[in-house]
């Protein structure tokens, strides 16, 4: 019983070194993506924040409102992914059951509570359909409530 409770013991120290490890490297992460029209980049950290956003060459200046939004939600939605895919990666290892302590079954993380809408920007991946796709939807929603509205004043 002793040397189970050792070899527990030994395992939990490995996987908290492990955690510890990962938070560390994690610490440092982000992404750097460009939106599919190549007019907006975004930097997003590990925590799936806004760290930094850059217009590219000028391509802005050409673009109505709604483009120009949907443009850096697209490339946040897919940074915010890539980051998720990152820590999952990251963490997935402690999330398999331990081969020298059976009882250790690792940990069970539900990905969609954490991530959230991040993981729906997955292009035509396993977790939905793209932010992106959502928000363009939205702004032209909001554009044609917009232009019925100025019609019903005119």
């Amino acid at each position: 019983m002793e040397q189970r409770i050792a070899k527990a013991m030994a395992e939990l120290e490995s996987v908290q070194a492990a955690v510890a490890r990962a938070e560390e490297r994690l610490a440092r992460a982000f992404a750097t993506v460009r939106s599919r029209d190549r007019a907006v980049e975004v930097t997003v950290g590990a925590g799936g924040e806004l760290t930094g956003l850059k217009f590219l060459d000028n391509k802005y200046r050409s673009m109505n409102a709604a483009q120009l939004a949907a443009s850096v939600m697209e490339a946040v939605g897919r940074g915010r992914a890539q980051m998720a895919r990152e820590v999952m990666d990251t963490f997935a290892p402690l999330t398999s059951p331990s081969a020298e302590v059976p009882e250790l079954r690792g940990v069970d993380v539900d990905w969609d509570r954490i991530f959230g809408s991040a993981l729906s920007g997955e292009a035509g991946g396993r977790y939905g359909r793209r932010g992106g796709d959502r928000l363009r939807d939205e702004i032209h929603e909001d554009t044609d409530d917009m232009r019925t509205r100025g019609r019903g004043r005119s």
